[in-house]
Order: C-alpha cells, then sequence, then structure tokens
C-alpha cells in the first residue's frame, strides 16, 4: 500500500469523525492532507520506504491564533494523538511533545515559512531562484482530504510550479552547462589524459540534463535520489533515464569513452528536437549552447534577460 492512501483511509476511518463530532465548530477552519517531506507525499514510497516514518497518519493544518485560540488548538492536538496507534497492520510513531513533527497538528503559517521563508507562501523573483524546487514541490505535493477556507489550495496552485521566465533562465542555464560539460569539456579532459575530470564532467552533463527534462515537463525537479525514478514517469523524454544512468554507470576507457561520446550526442539531439517541438528556439545549430541563449533571449524581463546566463544554475 502507497502511503497517501494509507493516510487516506486513516482519515477517513478515525480523523474525519473525529474532526466532525468533537471540532465541528472548526471545520471550516482546517485544512487536512498529507503534504511535505518523506516519499509517501509524493508518490515514490514502495516497500523498502516501509522501514522508516511509514505510518497512518495526516496533517491538521491550522490557521493563525487570530482565527483559533490555544485552547482549541491544544484539544486538537490531544484528540489527534489519541487517536488508534495501529491501522490496517501499521503503527503510528509517537509525536514529540516539542514540535518538528511532520504529521499532526500544524500552524500553516509555520509549515509555509520551513519550506518557503514566508509565512503566506509569497515569493519574490529571487525566492523562485533561491529555494530549492525540491522544497517548493513539498508544499504543492501529496493531497489535502479537506479545505475549510480554501486558503492552503490555493496557495498550492499558486506554487505549483515555477514562473514561466524562471523557467526559461533556468533551462538556459542547465542547456549551456550541458553544453560545457558533455560537448566541450569532456572529450577536451579525456585527450588530457584526466579521466578523473572526465567523470566530473559527465556528472555535470547529466546533472544539468536531468534538470532541463524535468523543466521541459515543467515539474520540479525532486530530491537527488528520486530523480531518475521520478524521471521515468515523465511524458517528455523521461526514456533517456537509462542512457543517462548508464554515463555516470561506466568507467573511461577509450572503448566506453566513445560510446559515451556517442550517447551525450544523442541526449543533446533528443532535448533540442523537443525544445524545437515546443516551439522554444528555431536556433539552427547542432551545439546545444546555442539553444541556451536562444532560450534565454525569450525572457522578456530585461532584468532578468541580462543576469549572467548560468544565474539559474
Amino acid at each position: 500500500m502507497k502511503g497517501l492512501e494509507l493516510a487516506r483511509a486513516y482519515y477517513e476511518e478515525y480523523g474525519k469523525p473525529m474532526l466532525e463530532e468533537r471540532f465541528p465548530h472548526l471545520l471550516s477552519k482546517l485544512a487536512v492532507g498529507l503534504v511535505g517531506s518523506g516519499s509517501e507525499c509524493f508518490g515514490y514510497d514502495d516497500a523498502l520506504s516501509q522501514d522508516h516514518d511509514f505510518e497512518p497518519c495526516f496533517c491538521i493544518f491550522l490557521p493563525g491564533e487570530e482565527e483559533i485560540g490555544r485552547r482549541d488548538a491544544f484539544f486538537l492536538e490531544r484528540a489527534y494523538a489519541k487517536l488508534p496507534d495501529r491501522f490496517q497492520g501499521y503503527k503510528r510513531s509517537p509525536l514529540s511533545p516539542v514540535g518538528g513533527n511532520r504529521h499532526g497538528v500544524i500552524l500553516l503559517e509555520d509549515f509555509l515559512r520551513e519550506k518557503t521563508g514566508h509565512p503566506q507562501g509569497s515569493l519574490s523573483a529571487g525566492d523562485w531562484f533561491r529555494i530549492p524546487e525540491q522544497t517548493l514541490a513539498e508544499v504543492s505535493n501529496g493531497a489535502l482530504f479537506h479545505d475549510g477556507p480554501g486558503d492552503f489550495t490555493a496557495i498550492r496552485a499558486k506554487l505549483s510550479y515555477l514562473p514561466e521566465e524562471v523557467r526559461l533562465k533556468k533551462l538556459a542555464g542547465h542547456l549551456l552547462t550541458m553544453g560545457q560539460a558533455g560537448q566541450y569539456n569532456y572529450p577536451r579532459c579525456l585527450e588530457r589524459g584526466e579521466t578523473g575530470a572526465a567523470q566530473l564532467a559527465v556528472f555535470e552533463f547529466v546533472r544539468s540534463a536531468i534538470h532541463a527534462i524535468f523543466l521541459l515537463n515543467r515539474v520540479y525537479l525532486p530530491y537527488y535520489k528520486w530523480q531518475f525514478h521520478a524521471m521515468k514517469k515523465l511524458p517528455r523524454l523521461g526514456d533517456l533515464a537509462p542512457a543517462l544512468e548508464e554515463l555516470i554507470s561506466v568507467g573511461n576507457t577509450p572503448e566506453l569513452a566513445a560510446e559515451k561520446m556517442q550517447s551525450i550526442r544523442k541526449i543533446c539531439e533528443a532535448l533540442m528536437r523537443e525544445l524545437r517541438s515546443q516551439n522554444l528556439s528555431d536556433y539552427p545549430g547542432d551545439e546545444i549552447d546555442g539553444y541556451a541563449y536562444a532560450i534565454n533571449d525569450l525572457i522578456r524581463d530585461s532584468n532578468l534577460r541580462n543576469l549572467h546566463i548560468l544565474f539559474g544554475v
């Protein structure tokens, strides 16, 4: 069973009746669901994930104290703590009395401040570049089972993905890195006999290629250990995952290096085709860094456009 399915079933059987029977006056002020960090919130969990932080649980997001008093918040915390600690063969973990829990009763402002730095999740242009995408994804992942005021739903929609010009700036930077690391620096490092540096160049190429593919799919880049898993499910260029994985998994003997350079070329060609299919560039060349500058030129905000092309990397 997936963690999100377990959470929803646990809420429907125990959480929802508890809220409706004991706190009906608060339902219009609360949001309830499973949102935040953890593979279960992204749907990436599997049988191995159940060895830690896998339990029947959900989050109750509260508005500020001006809307809900400390007394009600205290009794909500007690009521949640007293819910059955076993459900469908899984056991709940005890909640910390000093806070910092991923489940249970959470102030929405505290949650948003932790993820975005702002209690209302209102981001400046610089915030969109500063905050890791994996953290932004933790606001809009999972699911809400109930949202009385609708505020959290609206915030999740607002933060569901990057503004377009931020996406373009990041995409331009990662395309340029792909060209520099994969098409240029990798073969030059090999010519010098610097196989370690060559492999670092491959890592840079693969990291930027993966990020560019997520950007082309308009999906936040997840935590590094989930990137290949998530990439394979993407509708655009997800089929490049095995080739990218192989690039960082094999060595740099002359025979392997020749195969890797051919693979780098094919991956770049696939991305360039996708860029053209999305009408992002009609650049005529066969080097991907040319596409990077063409993408950067699409940015209408002159201040953002004129920042260094690698600003978003």
